[in-house]
């Protein structure tokens, strides 16, 4: 039986489509996936993400065991509220999950990680904490739900409905937090729009969701949801990057902090250079649409591709690919679409951002 988040009435009443998702019931969309996406580009857009799993981390050694635990360096985190991409890696450098963790005092961090992996997580978690006898608690919030308001009129709605946050909020930075009463702002998303990510008690998300609603946020599903974030050039868990890929393999580098002394748990099978990389691939011929799972041909060697859809934005089909080292930005390929080759461009992601094409 699939998992509900606390919104799960309030979808099946506006008639939402709804798809088994990582085992969660989720809506993959409200009527028009292409209108949703649009309503994000242009205006303000929201997302029931209720699925995902933030886990607080509380006691004294937590900062020393996440220093440890992910592959980017919480030593960066100085200022409350501030938050920090990373990867955790199995310790030969395989990607078990990507997820953001926000520091909010010395002894408490909050980590956010996806749905499909989140019992993994807390179980691989709670296993590396065992062996260093760490002393702090690992708690899965569940009695969260969180919702997600993008686009370039986002932040705008969410202080017409929720008094008092834009003197909290409007100061916030990218990938910075603040809380309000019982209420978790932050200037987060994966949609390459501005706007914030909610964390709130779950029995007020319907209340949130209504008033937002009412405001003139559109309700959006999956769908819109995997289209925008292609076109911002960000990985979806399980295809772009799995166990099977380390993050230097899937244009995560820049998340990894190989520079200070500290180790990491993966570290070691990082050393070695990556034979492989995530480029982005723009089609070029008609007769087709990038999907996962085709069959890249380059100049170097063969790959696939990781996600592919198109784009409503450009009015084209865009995709990430794994592809050999050698593989360059501008560079042309040939990819397998019902037994054709259709001719395709490498391009360096993201395609859009903020509502503009960032394609040449």
């Amino acid at each position: 039986m699939l998992r509900e988040t606390p919104l799960h009435a309030v979808h099946l009443a506006a008639g939402a489509k709804m798809v088994d998702f990582g085992g969660w019931g989720m809506p993959v969309s409200y009527g028009s996936q292409i209108e949703e996406h649009h309503a994000v580009r242009r205006d303000a857009g929201m997302f029931d993400v209720s699925h995902m799993l933030p886990v607080d981390l509380r006691g004294s050694d937590v900062r020393a065991f996440l220093r440890n635990a992910l592959a980017n360096n919480v030593d960066k985190l100085i200022v409350p509220g501030k938050a920090l991409y990373s990867c955790l890696l199995r310790r030969d450098g395989g990607v078990l999950d990507d997820l953001i963790v926000y520091f909010l005092s010395e002894d408490w961090f909050r980590l956010v990680v996806n749905a499909a992996t989140a019992e993994k997580d807390v179980a691989w978690l709670t296993a590396l904490a065992a062996e260093r006898s760490s002393a702090f608690a690992i708690a899965p919030r569940r009695d969260l739900a969180m919702i997600a308001v993008q686009g370039p009129n986002a932040r705008e709605r969410v202080w017409q409905v929720l008094p008092g946050s834009r003197a909290v909020s409007e100061a916030l930075k990218a990938f910075t937090a603040v809380e309000l009463d019982e209420y978790f702002i932050a200037r987060t998303g994966y949609t390459g729009e501005d706007g914030f990510e909610v964390m709130l008690p779950a029995t007020h998300a319907a209340e949130f969701w209504h008033a937002l609603a009412a405001s003139g946020v559109r309700p959006c599903g999956l769908g819109a949801r995997d289209t925008l974030r292609l076109e911002a050039g960000m990985n979806l868990y399980g295809q772009d990057m799995t166990e099977a890929e380390n993050p230097l393999e899937s244009g995560l580098a820049w998340t990894v902090d190989m520079k200070s002394a500290r180790d990491f748990v993966g570290k070691a099978a990082l050393t070695a250079p990556a034979k492989r990389q995530l480029v982005g691939v723009l089609l070029i011929d008609k007769g087709g649409v990038l999907r996962s799972h085709q069959k890249v041909h380059s100049s170097a060697g063969e790959g696939e591709m990781t996600s592919g859809s198109f784009s409503p934005t450009l009015g084209a089909s865009i995709g990430l690919a794994r592809l050999p080292v050698g593989v360059n930005a501008g560079d042309h390929v040939e990819v397998e679409i019902r037994d054709k080759r259709l001719a395709a461009r490498v391009i360096k992601p993201p395609f859009v951002r903020n509502g503009k094409s960032l394609v040449t």
